[in-house]
């Protein structure tokens, strides 16, 4: 049975933005996150504890078909806890970063009505399709889900309070009121086992425990003030975020029960219930560790050196949980599992609950790292592996369907596609941590000399751009009709500027419009020290020169060494000539790169060869060499080309996509109808390209 440990340690995934009368001075912020998040971690152990005693109780004393009923009514309930948990986010994000108490509750009124709306919806829903229901899960009757629709409705506002709660720091009664739920859960489920009211009890007493959490959960009265009209518009997008993560995140851990209950019988269904009640222990306290750990990482944003520190910790933490329950399921006794679930279980099969156990167990670890690399990635930005995790939701409810002959097979299905899951979401930090200590944040360990000259304008960057690309095939049609428009450029002159970027859009719109929009241009000058944060362009040929960390001196070095060995490569050929030709003073077009701030690692967009061909035969000059127009944004890091990860790549793919598809035609007719406007003389308006 899915255990609602992950709903309490959710009060912590997002963490509160420091600002607002009632937020802690930056100096405070860590005690005070720390305190939240190590009561919360105390909560979720607490609750994850009765959640295993109720669960033995209910399994020894239903045997293992009547179990497989209440888990199923259970996992029923864990997949709507998405909704509760979406508005308990939702709640406590817009409220912990209010700046008035009234506006705070007027944003909770609001979440709490549309939480109300969406608690009757669910209800009713619920209520409707219940015959349907019971009939796809193989339940005895359709009062079943019934019984749970009326929690239901109680359950969608609960989050909302709690987010309240959240919100405004009120960590304590949060705290207690997932503890209420989970005794009253334990409690009345006895009681009215013991009066003979078997599963219909169980799930009574789930209904009765919600019910009773909401009313307990009123928002105390010290917060309430004169209250004022908000709507929700600023922050939506981190909002959708986490809802978008925790769909997929209770789709991975509940909903394999709800298939097994479809496709397997009633004792089957209550076998796979018990090993998966079991294997989730890992996922409860492996989530506990990241919900103590992630406001450490969220409030490290400025620093990626120490957020990686906190990455790293919480992965050695996951990882020894894990291995530790691994072992031990593996060491477990055979016949500690009659005693435990009872004789209401198949007695022949107690090694085949070993079994299942530990492949169950393994694949919840690996998710569990997976999931810790994820919340890492959100604390520190917007990004898309919510999305990421949400389609590998979707691929194990294929993979079920698909491969489902034996309880053996439905897991092999999960642990496969969580394996691949946490290979996609470690490729960024395997790239990063092989960067031979140049990430982010470590690079203000050097003396930077980075210093900005002059603002540049937009128009400027994309005239020198095209200037050094203009030779390309791209252009072999456009050459003669516009070379005085890119040699000799009128900055003055709108139409220019504009057609400029249209032609310098043909070749590498992909590459533009994929940096940020708040991006800043300014003339720089170099120190030594920067040369050696600054990194090549990681596309196309550099691939193969510079991987794994792409700085330009330790790309330049494997270069030579080709060189030295008489490579008939063309592009070390190039290379060769190049320098040769910069040891003659030949003039170039400037240098453009893009970074962060004055102290983060640099990227050269355009000019690579360049840089790199100075770098072989003049190194003690680089910085002096060219003249260098440097983009700065502090979104740089969701550029791929500043930063590749699942994330930026995707975004990447997308936008790609949209230029092929919509883009490129575009520009292309903008560039046609210039050349027809030049040769009749006439004068158009500026298109848009």
């Amino acid at each position: 049975m899915a255990d609602e440990g992950m709903e309490a340690a959710a009060a912590v995934v997002m963490p509160p933005n420091p600002r607002g009368p009632l937020r802690p001075k930056i100096r405070d912020l860590r005690r005070g996150v720390l305190s939240g998040s190590a009561i919360m971690l105390v909560s979720s152990v607490f609750v994850g504890v009765m959640n295993l005693v109720y669960n033995f109780a209910v399994a020894h004393k239903l045997g293992a078909g009547q179990f497989g009923h209440a888990s199923a009514i259970y996992t029923v309930l864990m997949l709507l806890s998405s909704v509760t948990l979406s508005f308990q986010l939702l709640c406590s994000k817009f409220v912990a970063r209010s700046d008035s108490e009234s506006e705070r509750i007027a944003i909770y009124n609001l979440l709490h009505r549309r939480s109300w709306l969406g608690g009757l919806g669910v209800g009713v829903v619920l209520l409707s399709g219940s015959s349907a229901i019971s009939h796809y899960l193989n339940l005895p009757s359709p009062l079943l889900v019934r019984v749970l629709a009326v929690g239901t409705v109680f359950y969608v506002p609960l989050g909302t309070r709690r987010g309240f709660m959240q919100g405004t720091y009120d960590f304590v009664p949060l705290a207690l009121n997932f503890s209420l739920e989970a005794v009253i859960k334990l409690i009345g489920a006895v009681v009215l086992m013991s009066a003979g009211y078997s599963v219909e009890g169980v799930v009574g007493a789930i209904s009765a425990s919600l019910i009773v959490a909401y009313f307990v959960a009123i928002p105390r009265k010290h917060h309430f003030g004169k209250v004022q009209q908000t709507t929700l518009r600023a922050g939506m997008e981190e909002g959708v975020q986490a809802v978008i993560f925790f769909i997929g995140q209770v789709i991975i851990n509940t909903l394999d029960i709800v298939l097994v209950k479809h496709f397997f019988d009633a004792t089957q269904a209550g076998v796979y219930a018990a090993v998966a009640l079991i294997g989730r222990v890992v996922y409860m306290l492996s989530w506990s560790v990241v919900s103590s750990m992630f406001p450490f990482s969220a409030g490290a944003r400025s620093s990626e050196k120490d957020g990686r520190a906190v990455l790293s910790t919480a992965l050695l933490l996951a990882s020894g949980i894990s291995g530790l329950f691994i072992l031990a399921a593996w060491l477990m006794p055979a016949g500690l599992w009659q005693i435990l679930l009872g004789s209401g279980f198949p007695h022949e099969a107690r090694h085949f609950y070993s079994s299942l156990l530990v492949l169950y167990a393994l694949t919840t670890a690996i998710y569990a790292l997976s999931v810790v690399l994820m919340t890492y990635e959100i604390s520190r930005k917007i990004g898309n592996v919510s999305w990421l995790q949400l389609g590998f939701s979707g691929a194990i409810i294929v993979g079920i369907y698909i491969f489902h002959g034996t309880l053996h097979n439905v897991i092999t299905v999960q642990l496969v596609l969580m394996l691949v899951l946490l290979l996609l979401v470690s490729l960024p930090f395997l790239r990063k941590s092989t960067s031979s200590g140049v990430a982010l944040g470590e690079v203000r360990e050097y003396d930077s000399g980075l210093r900005k000259i002059r603002r540049v304008d937009e128009n400027i960057v994309i005239a020198e751009f095209l200037r050094g690309e203009f030779y390309q095939g791209e252009f072999t049609g456009y050459r003669k009709r516009f070379t005085e428009l890119v040699s000799r450029p009128d900055f003055s002159n709108a139409r220019e500027n504009t057609l400029r970027k249209a032609l310098l859009y043909r070749r590498r719109g992909r590459l533009w419009r994929e940096l940020p929009r708040d991006t800043q241009w300014w003339e720089v000058e170099l120190t030594p020290p920067d040369v050696q944060r600054m990194r090549v362009f990681p596309r196309n040929q550099w691939l193969r020169y510079g991987v794994p960390n792409f700085l330009l001196d330790e790309t330049a070095e494997r270069i030579r060494g080709r060189i030295l060995s008489n490579s008939s490569d063309a592009f070390i050929d190039k290379l060769r000539s190049l320098s040769l030709e910069l040891k003659q003073d030949s003039v170039f077009s400037s240098v453009i790169l893009i970074t962060i701030d004055e102290a983060t690692p640099i990227t050269i967009i355009e000019g690579n060869h360049r840089m790199t061909a100075a770098s072989l035969g003049m190194p003690d000059e680089v910085h002096r060499r060219f003249r260098y127009l440097c983009g700065f944004s502090p979104h740089m890091a969701e550029c791929c080309w500043y930063q590749t990860d699942v994330s930026t790549l995707w975004r990447y793919a997308k936008n790609t996509l949209t230029y092929y598809l919509k883009h490129r035609r575009q520009i292309a007719a903008e560039i046609s109808a210039e050349v027809l406007d030049e040769s009749s003389g006439a004068q158009t308006a500026r298109p848009q390209a």
